[in-house]
């Protein structure tokens, strides 16, 4: 897709945030875009002034829903509007690189969806412009920001399970073959391991880090529309440590994850749909299970993290730094490059 250049007519608009509100553009329409609004309009310091789609009819349902006030066809339209602090994106994976590009060139600050980009050189692209305008860009890895994962972090910190020795964690659901949909169609850079694999992925960058791997080893089965329908990862660290990770569109798998030191372990349940519930296992102790609720869909926490970095003028996320979005996407390229699998736009 051929990158539309806006001027850069804005450049600098948003540097002082209001006090009151911050006032954000929403571009697409779907499921998550519908989710994230929904959490987002229930925040009293936050302020939904438009949104974007491809067809007028589908913008304007949107915004009648929660009664936006802007509504457009165009996504170049509403990167361009005077009115918006920062854009929310939630397109297809393919489409990610151009649109924060465009929103990026406009002078907006940027949230946008996982998977960050397609590979590597398109996420370098994004975070280089944003950090060239010193505007915001975070990805919206929306797992790290849910109190348990919070606190499974505090855990870590305080050695409570010692040395991580292995982190093992699957996120494998069922959607029904349709060579229409999008997570078959290589059109949208289809597949597990953009939609469901960046999770365990992230969730291993948080404990482990990516900087000292020793070696990746990999495996994908290719469906019969060309994209991975069910992924195996294994991760070996210079520490002695390692990741078993998995990922898959074809087959159930309870979603949970577990974090194996030398003095214990810590279970997360139902990890990668709003995490809950988390079980600490010392060895030698009873275990310790904390319910740990999410506010409203649990998306809440995620946008707070956003509202809190532009208040306090930080141009990205310490919870969900660009390095390590970048690092993820490097990783994601070498498991693709294992199989053999290359997207549509890559070719380009």
């Amino acid at each position: 897709m051929a990158l539309t250049v806006l001027p850069d007519i804005l450049e600098g608009a948003h540097k002082g945030i209001p006090v009151d509100k911050i006032r954000w553009g929403i571009l697409a329409t779907g499921n998550v875009a519908y989710n994230f609004t929904k959490a987002l309009v229930a925040i009293p310091e936050a302020e939904v002034v438009a949104v974007a789609s491809r067809r007028q009819e589908t913008a304007d349902a949107f915004a009648d829903e929660f009664g936006i006030p802007k509504r457009y066809a165009a996504y170049e339209a509403l990167a361009l509007d005077p009115d918006i602090d920062i854009v929310y994106i939630a397109t297809p994976h393919n489409l990610h690189h151009d649109n924060m590009l465009m929103c990026l060139q406009a002078g907006k600050h940027v949230l946008c969806e996982k998977s960050f980009t397609l590979n590597a050189r398109q996420a370098e692209a994004c975070i280089q412009l944003a950090r060239e305008k010193r505007l915001f860009l975070m990805e919206a890895m929306w797992m790290r920001f849910f109190p348990a994962i919070a606190q499974v972090n505090a855990w870590l910190d305080d050695e409570k399970i010692g040395d991580i020795k292995l982190v093992q964690a699957d996120f494998c659901i069922k959607i029904p073959f349709d060579a229409k949909h999008r997570v078959y169609n290589p059109a949208t850079a289809g597949g597990a391991l953009l939609d469901l694999g960046i999770y365990p992925i992230s969730l291993t960058s948080m404990i482990l880090g990516l900087e000292n791997i020793q070696s990746v080893q990999s495996f994908a089965h290719i469906g019969p529309t060309g994209v991975d329908v069910l992924d195996s990862i294994i991760l070996a660290y210079d520490s002695g440590a390692s990741a078993m990770l998995s990922c898959g569109l074809q087959a159930y798998k309870p979603r949970e994850a577990f974090i194996i030191g030398t003095a214990g372990y810590i279970k997360i349940h139902n990890i990668f749909f709003r995490p809950d519930t988390i079980t600490l296992h010392p060895h030698g102790e009873e275990p310790q299970t904390l319910h740990l609720p999410f506010e409203g869909n649990g998306y809440v926490h995620e946008i707070r993290e956003v509202h809190d970095c532009l208040r306090s003028d930080q141009l990205e996320s310490q919870l969900m730094p660009l390095d390590e979005t970048l690092a993820i996407m490097r990783l994601m390229d070498a498991l693709r490059a294992q199989w053999g699998l290359v997207y549509p736009e890559e070719h380009t």
